[in-house]
């Protein structure tokens, strides 16, 4: 089964920025909300942001409210998380699934590895 992939992390520096993309080449996202979800090392996965199925309503975890932004852009079939003042904590594997807070299907994509470290 196809899955989407995700690209954009890296190491940054507490404070800093990144943007994540999740390129959904051969899985039709337009039809669906999509979350992104997190998991840390030693730690189960946390579910960090949802976006609608036409981009007009967003969610955050509480942990990520006012910091992260996610959008999509169906003509691209692309969603993107937009993570500002990073955190230590923010540390994790990042993977875009589809799904809302409440039903988000388990990822089995290889995600993209953020690392926030000084």
């Amino acid at each position: 089964q196809v899955q989407p992939v995700e690209s954009g992390g890296g190491l940054v520096q507490p404070g800093g920025s990144l943007r994540l993309s999740c390129a959904a080449s051969g899985v039709t996202f337009s039809n669906t909300p999509v979350s992104w979800v997190r998991q840390a090392p030693g730690k189960g996965l946390e579910w960090v942001s949802a976006v609608s199925r036409l981009g007009g309503g967003t969610e955050y975890a509480d942990s990520v409210k006012g910091r992260f932004t996610t959008s999509r852009d169906n003509d691209k079939n692309t969603v993107y998380l937009q993570m500002n003042s990073l955190k230590p904590a923010d540390t994790a594997l990042y993977f875009c699934v589809k799904g809302s807070k409440d039903t988000y299907v388990r990822p089995m994509s290889q995600g993209t590895q953020v690392t926030v470290s000084s």
